[in-house]
């Protein structure tokens, strides 16, 4: 799995009907402090993530087409998750800023 922020969005007028009505979102990868690893990933949103926002990919074919329920679908990352904070060694690495 792959920790991201959410950076932006894939428009396209052509695509495979597996991806109508759904968002392709860019996002940066980062490390679990939070600070980028310098590379970015391309994945189908199944969870409404917002821009900004901290995110958990499945970034394995198999894995991604059983999340979205379809066996043949061209589809490799998949967000799966919004993260509300990141613990390890107890102590926090990375809390949401909309959290209380």
């Amino acid at each position: 799995m792959i920790l991201g922020v959410v950076k932006g969005a894939i428009y396209s007028t052509i695509n495979h009907p597996v991806y109508d009505h759904r968002r392709l979102l860019i996002v940066d990868r980062i490390h679990p402090d939070g600070t980028p690893t310098g590379g970015y990933i391309i994945a189908l949103d199944t969870v409404y993530a917002g821009d900004g926002e901290t995110v958990l990919v499945i970034d394995e074919g198999n894995s991604s087409r059983q999340v979205i329920d379809d066996p043949m679908a061209p589809v490799r990352s998949v967000i799966i998750g919004v993260v509300d904070e990141i613990a390890a060694d107890g102590r926090t690495l990375y809390r949401c800023p909309h959290l209380p």
